[in-house]
């Protein structure tokens, strides 16, 4: 029993880390199980079809998203005050674009923003689940705006549509510093976000 879940575990391991790089479409079934070292006959016992696979991959991604942006939204990275906290969540995540270029030689980018624009009119189950984690996204984010509302330090009339365009902000500047391999096209995220905000305090 063991054996067979460390097969799945590599076929999703491999996964993640060639869609990551590579994207959906342009990879198969057997490309992806060599990757893993398994048999191809492998994918099918734990797959249904590659977007099986895919729609894994997005999961176990959003999985260990989610729990380091509840971290640091939550104030668990020492943060009390709001603004503070989505400042880190945008140094974090510039920092994490960076090591990643650092490790490979090039920016990968968002592997939901990069999956929305390939796939979005391609695979019904996976565009689904892609816009459920965005609109998650703006939820946590709007709840840290909300906050930071309430305590008057920005001007925001409607908290969830700030979070909404603070998102869109965030997942573009990614998108620039993929396709210039350059995190520091992210550098100037923050002030724009302040800005976005009407913050009273920076």
């Amino acid at each position: 029993m063991g054996r067979t879940s460390d097969a799945g575990e590599k076929i999703l391991a491999a996964g993640r880390s060639l869609f990551e790089a590579r994207g959906y479409s342009a990879l198969g079934v057997a490309e992806i199980c060599k990757a893993a070292g398994v048999p191809k006959g492998s994918f099918y016992y734990f797959y249904a079809s590659k977007e099986a696979l895919a729609l894994a991959v997005v999961d176990e991604h959003w999985a260990d998203q989610r729990r380091e942006w509840t971290r640091i939204l939550s104030g668990g990275g020492g943060n009390p005050q709001p603004l503070d906290r989505l400042r880190q969540l945008f140094e974090e995540t510039e920092a994490g674009q960076h090591a990643v270029q650092q490790g490979c030689g090039t920016v990968l980018g968002c592997l939901f923003g990069n999956l929305s624009l390939e796939m979005s009119n391609q695979t019904e189950a996976v565009r689904a689940r892609l816009q459920e984690i965005f609109d998650a996204q703006v939820e946590m984010v709007a709840g840290v705006i909300g906050e930071a509302r309430d305590r008057g330090q920005v001007t925001v009339n409607d908290p969830r549509e700030a979070a909404r365009s603070v998102v869109a902000q965030l997942e573009g500047q990614v998108l620039f510093a993929k396709l210039y391999n350059n995190t520091g096209r992210m550098s100037p995220l923050w002030a724009n976000c302040l800005a976005l905000l009407g913050a009273r305090t920076a």
